[in-house]
């Protein structure tokens, strides 16, 4: 950890700076879209996509990685019948972007880093609502690629998970 991070948590200026980031750009509107892109894009396959954004990291876990794994097993992501779930995990305070997908997705590490590159870049311009839908609709490709469209899936809109974003 650089020292302008470690200054910015030991001084609680962090915190401050994700919840500011959530309240300013993770609105009720921008909420409701990413709802209904999940939704939408989870009828071309058997996949499940979570999208979690927690504005302030837990002390516990100093390790994005892990904390995206753990909020994977808290949201229970990994119950899906195929093992198919993918977590899109944002931590505000951070700055760090982890997808965390189950062994039912075959996807290469190298497809998932590609989407966080991208979503890392249009974050860092305050494209926010924009990076993230394009962030999804990757995602979903990707899944497309790996996973099959099973028929009684495609025209089930209630696939288990919820397709609203969790503010943590």
């Amino acid at each position: 950890m650089n020292a302008p991070t470690l200054l910015k948590e030991m001084t609680g200026w962090s915190s401050l700076e994700g919840q500011w980031l959530r309240r300013k750009y993770f609105t009720p509107e921008l909420l409701g879209l990413i709802t209904e892109r999940i939704r939408e894009c989870e009828r071309d396959h058997a996949g499940e996509l979570v999208v979690a954004i927690e504005a302030v990291s837990p002390i516990h876990e100093r390790d994005s990685r892990m904390r995206a794994l753990e909020v994977f097993g808290r949201l229970s992501v990994w119950d899906t019948p195929a093992n198919t779930g993918v977590l899109l995990y944002l931590a505000l305070d951070r700055h760090r972007i982890e997808i965390i997908a189950d062994r039912g997705v075959p996807a290469e590490p190298h497809e998932w880093e590609a989407v966080c590159s991208r979503l890392r870049q249009r974050l860092a311009e305050k494209a926010y609502g924009e990076g993230l839908l394009e962030a999804i609709d990757e995602i979903e490709a990707v899944m497309r690629r790996h996973i099959a469209a099973e028929p009684e899936h495609a025209d089930d809109t209630d696939t288990g998970l919820s397709n609203r974003p969790v503010l943590i």
